[in-house]
């Protein structure tokens, strides 16, 4: 590897405790155990996704993690999540090296409490005022995330978010995710300053990872312009947008809203009823595409990023191929520049 891929890679790697500053971001139903540790064995970062999982299955995967790997991972939870509170109940009760929040903004208070155990904490942001906020309540690096990502996303573009945030934070280690794919972004990414980049759709392929053969089949075959938002009808019924390759179970939610919304205005549902059944609806979607296989129906969440993925690979080929194409691109462009 060259030495200026190196000095690219520091910052994140010195952070993370990894070879390769390379994030798998936490997808749920999808990065178990054993996606999580092939990642850190490969020399990149994995992360556990809590999700809507009850608390004694993210405690057993906590466990099982570190039974196939003795390398640092993260546990991902989700603040609007229906076992948010429960999931941060084992964390003090059993830490790991890493926590990341992600679906919202977590209190400053938890992040303290998380901090205590001795764990890092690292935060979603999806706009300049959430990174702003987050960073005074004391997180230890931010994810700066796309709404070309796939899943719970937010309104605000990568491109525009490393203009907002990256070139203006330097106190703490900043990675980026949203519609990445290739090495060759990985190396420009890197050299405006990120300390690391977080892929998902294309580990969600990987021959490691568990998730249903339709599923990936799904992934595979689709274009860049299938994944596409679900976002909300009305401010009534606050609800993130998510995206996902659309089919009838994009359709479903649809109507589900529809329908919710119309409860809100009779009076008949609360607005955190409604909320939490939108929550509930794509947490069983997920599942429904991911571990059943049912692809029509359920929820195939993916970045833009999928239309760059057309094949399945070990987590080890798909981190080498990254690192080789990162470091050809950065050695390109030093060419040029010294040219």
């Amino acid at each position: 590897m060259d030495h200026a891929t190196e000095s690219l890679f520091l910052r994140g790697n010195q952070f993370l405790g990894t070879r390769y500053p390379i994030l798998c971001g936490a997808m749920t139903w999808v990065s178990t155990p054993e996606l999580v540790a092939a990642v850190a064995e490969a020399g990149a970062f994995g992360a556990l996704a809590g999700g809507g999982m009850p608390a004694n299955l993210l405690e057993e995967s906590i466990l099982q993690t570190r039974t196939l790997t003795q390398r640092p991972f993260a546990v991902n939870v989700i603040t609007l999540g229906p076992a948010y509170h429960d999931h941060l109940a084992v964390l003090k009760n059993l830490p790991v090296p890493y926590v990341i929040f992600a679906g919202g903004l977590p209190k400053d208070t938890e992040i303290a409490a998380i901090r205590e155990t001795g764990a890092k904490v690292m935060c979603f942001a999806s706009t300049e005022m959430l990174a702003k906020r987050l960073l005074s309540y004391g997180a230890d690096a931010l994810v700066l995330e796309g709404t070309e990502a796939g899943g719970h996303i937010g309104p605000v573009s990568l491109t525009v978010l490393l203009q907002q945030v990256l070139f203006h934070c330097d106190q703490v280690p900043v990675f980026v995710g949203g519609g990445l794919a290739t090495g060759k972004m990985m190396a420009h990414l890197l050299m405006m300053g990120a300390a690391g980049v977080q892929l998902g759709t294309r580990f969600a392929v990987a021959r490691e990872c568990k998730a249903h053969p339709q599923f990936k089949e799904a992934l595979l075959h689709a274009q860049a312009r299938d994944a596409q938002p679900a976002g909300q009808f009305d401010a009534s019924l606050p609800v993130t947008a998510v995206r996902a390759l659309r089919n009838e179970g994009t359709r479903e939610f649809e109507r589900l809203q529809l329908n919710l919304l119309s409860q809100l205005d009779a009076g008949h549902i609360s607005r955190g009823e409604a909320q939490a059944q939108v929550e509930h609806f794509w947490v069983g979607g997920l599942h429904r595409a991911a571990v059943l296989g049912d692809v029509q129906r359920g929820s195939v969440m993916a970045g833009q990023s999928v239309g760059l993925v057309n094949k399945e690979q070990t987590v080890q080929e798909i981190v080498q191929e990254l690192v080789e194409e990162c470091d050809q691109e950065v050695c390109r462009t030093r060419a040029l520049l010294e040219s």
